[in-house]
Order: C-alpha cells, then structure tokens, then sequence
C-alpha cells in the first residue's frame, strides 16, 4: 500500500544515536515511501534488494488459505532472511561497503477483509473487485516488520495491525480511480496517501503503518538490533 508522495516528510532534527538508534540501516524495500518514512527517524536508508522483478513479486505470494497475519509474517521473515544472506556475501566479495553497524531492515504490508488477503490487483477487473468489496466496510492493514544484524545473526519481528473504515465509493471514483492506474502496485488496490484517501472515514492504529512503515514499531526493533550488536 505504497505509493509515490507530493510532499516528502521532514526528517527529525534529532540525531539518531542520541535515541538509541542507528545512524544508518541497510532497507530491503525498493518503496519510495517507507524509504522517506525510516528518514524521519533521522536514519538514512541504504536500499539494498536481494531479489527484483518476478523473482521478487513470488516472494508475496500466499499459500492456499493462509491467514492474513501469518502470511505478513512469514514474507516479512522471508525478506529479511534472503537480504541479510545476499548482503552478508555482497560485502564480504568488496561488492557493498560496510555500513559499520550493518543492521538490516525488511517490511510487507498486506490488507485484509473478513480474513481474506486483498494483494495487489493484476488488472482492472481485480481492482474493481477488491475497491466494491472494501467500499462502506472496515478492513485490517497488517504491516510487518523485521530487522537484523548481520554481525551476529539476530533478528527481531513485529506485526503492527490498523482498522480502516471506507464510506461508500461511488461507481464513478472506483472508474476513475481505476483509470488513474494508482491501484495497481497497491495491497488491497489503494493506497490511504493517495487519492482514494478522501473516502476513509475513520482508523484505529498507526497511520504510518498503513502507509507501509509503523514509526514507532520501527524505532522499537531498531534499538533492540543495535543492542544487540555483539
């Protein structure tokens, strides 16, 4: 549920360090958006992306009558595990430098409704699917995150989960919408940012999280990774 912004946010005055966080992580997401989010901690982000194109879209790919919760987690795991393999061999062959540090960040963000996962639509006739299902209802945004350290091995793992409540999408936003071509790289076949956003009427949970990113989650594991150091 990424999508690109108007407005990037402001990153924090504060050091990083002085909140027990790193200076710097390695972010196995190729998304603009949770890349601008890990910067308002005042970290900066490394993408590094242990696998592309199809390879990458299979990792997501649930397995028959996964629960919604177990599938974020077990992707999110999967993410983090092949990054920090890929990474660990990227550095040792002079391929990337060493952050010093080298905590490793990896995230997925799936929705879902009634206990069904809403992916990211393959054509339209999907996106009006998932977008009439979801109109006037409240669905869940489960974001998953996971971090480790490559020194030692460790890593750490959270699911953040948020309830969106939709008012009714007339027939003619879900067209338009559709056309925009917006819904297409989105979980559930939109994004709370972008316009489909003037039609939520209420959540309960982290806002950041539905944009792909729970800040404050996100700081937790980052400094029980940097404690974890050695």
């Amino acid at each position: 549920m990424t999508t690109t912004p108007t407005h990037a946010p402001a990153p924090t005055p504060i050091k990083p360090e002085n909140m027990g966080l790193p200076a710097s992580i390695w972010l196995a997401s190729k998304s603009p958006r949770r890349k601008e989010l890990i910067s308002t901690l005042g970290i900066h982000p490394e993408v590094f992306l242990a696998q592309t194109g199809p390879e990458a879209e299979r990792l997501e790919d649930p397995l028959p009558g996964e629960d919604p919760l177990v599938y974020v987690q077990r992707v999110t795991r999967l993410k983090l595990q092949l990054a920090m393999e890929s990474l660990k061999l990227a550095i040792k062959n002079g391929e990337r430098h060493s952050l010093g540090c080298d905590i490793v960040l990896a995230s997925d963000t799936t929705v879902a409704l009634n206990g069904k996962i809403l992916g990211k639509p393959q054509n339209a006739s999907e996106a009006q699917s998932m977008l009439s299902a979801l109109s006037g209802q409240t669905h869940q945004v489960h974001t998953g995150v996971a971090v480790g350290v490559i020194k030692t091995g460790a890593m750490f793992q959270t699911v953040q989960t948020s309830d969106v409540g939709f008012a009714r999408l007339p027939s003619e936003f879900i067209q338009a919408y559709i056309s925009s071509g917006e819904p297409f790289d989105k979980a559930g076949a939109y994004g709370i940012q972008g316009i489909a956003g003037r039609y939520v009427r209420r959540i309960s949970g982290s806002h950041s999280g539905i944009m792909g990113l729970p800040l404050f989650e996100t700081a937790e594991l980052l400094r029980q990774a940097v404690s974890n150091q050695e």
